[in-house]
């Protein structure tokens, strides 16, 4: 189930790639990976591509090597909520594998984006036989979890102070410094951080304008670098 949706190119499997781009792998006996290698299947999605759909079983976990893409769901009406965007070195369809349960969202890709996957019976091994792997996967909870307690608590800020926590969740997450000091994060559509901060697309579109207009952020095709991170930080304070 989780290839049919799918129209993506395979690629060799490099080992260096793959543990130096995957947090979950990087310490892991030598050994236990070379093992392993054989059972990753990397591929090249482009842009706008359904990797998973809601309700699908969780056959494998995927690693996001290069590219980003959105964890998506619909609400009671019928509408599209963005629950988070996940880049390089996170993993997904951990939840499945884990709860032998069926997908709880959709996964479709935003940039170009670069997947390995593991069948979900290897990554468990290796989570029940390897310490580290273990800690690594409950770091990345409990950084989602704070991720989720922090847009929580912004629920009833001004929208400026929503849209400005949006981009510093993404910054945080998944930000690419800069050799100016600055991070940059990819431009995403305005729907995507509507979906994100709870507000109307045009509200986004106004506070970024504003926050162009005061050097705070700088957009530019689809790169959205932010010179100056804690002078962002400084509009939650």
């Amino acid at each position: 189930m989780d290839d049919q949706y799918t129209a993506a190119r395979n690629t060799p499997v490099d080992l260096k790639e793959l543990t130096e781009a995957a947090f979950f792998f990087a310490g892991l006996p030598e050994e236990t990976l070379e093992k392993l290698v054989n059972h990753v299947v990397m591929r090249n999605h482009p842009a706008n591509q359904v990797i998973l759909l809601e309700n699908d079983w969780g056959g494998s976990v995927y690693f996001i090597l290069d590219g980003w893409v959105k964890i998506r769901t619909y609400n009671q009406d019928g509408k599209e909520v963005t629950l988070n965007i996940l880049g390089r070195g996170e993993v997904f369809g951990e939840m499945a594998a884990m709860d032998e349960v069926p997908r709880s969202t959709d996964v479709i890709t935003l940039t170009p984006t670069k997947i390995s996957s593991i069948p979900a019976q290897d990554f468990l091994k290796i989570v029940n036989t390897e310490p580290a792997a273990g800690v690594r996967l409950a770091q990345l909870m409990a950084k989602r979890l704070r991720q989720v307690n922090r847009r929580l608590r912004l629920r009833e800020a001004d929208s400026v102070s929503r849209v400005v926590d949006t981009l510093l969740f993404l910054a945080e997450g998944q930000g690419k410094l800069v050799e100016e000091g600055g991070i940059e994060i990819p431009n995403l559509p305005h729907r995507e951080l509507s979906s994100l901060s709870g507000l109307a697309r045009e509200t986004v579109t106004r506070v970024l304008t504003k926050l162009e207009k005061k050097g705070l952020i700088q957009r530019e095709h689809h790169i959205l670098g932010i010179p100056d991170v804690s002078a962002l930080e400084k509009i939650l304070n």
